[in-house]
């Protein structure tokens, strides 16, 4: 059991979830999070490839052209983007499979 301050402040917390105005920008910050995770599994945005702070800027560059060319060819042909990870063993059974 949680001590009464606690509950207070998370049955607080959980009712603010339902008005418009925190589910709106729950849903841009959402938008942000689902860009960094692209970012992350399509050009491993977590490593660097250079030294220097510049050419790590050009990497970054790149990498944000990179990702807007994925969106843009998403887009044109009508393919909704990936809006859920698919696991190792999932992907491991789809290359066995084809």
């Amino acid at each position: 059991m949680h001590p009464r301050d606690a509950y207070h402040a998370q049955a607080d917390a959980r009712a603010r979830q339902d008005t418009t105005d925190w589910q709106a920008k729950y849903a841009l910050r959402a938008g942000v999070e689902g860009t960094i995770r692209q970012g992350v599994a399509v050009t491993d945005l977590r490593h660097t490839r250079y030294h220097g702070l510049a050419k790590t800027h050009l990497q970054h560059v790149f990498s944000a052209v990179a990702l807007n060319l994925i969106r843009l060819d998403a887009w044109w042909n009508g393919h909704p983007l990936d809006r859920t990870r698919t696991s190792h063993l999932a992907r491991l059974e789809l290359t066995h499979a084809a």
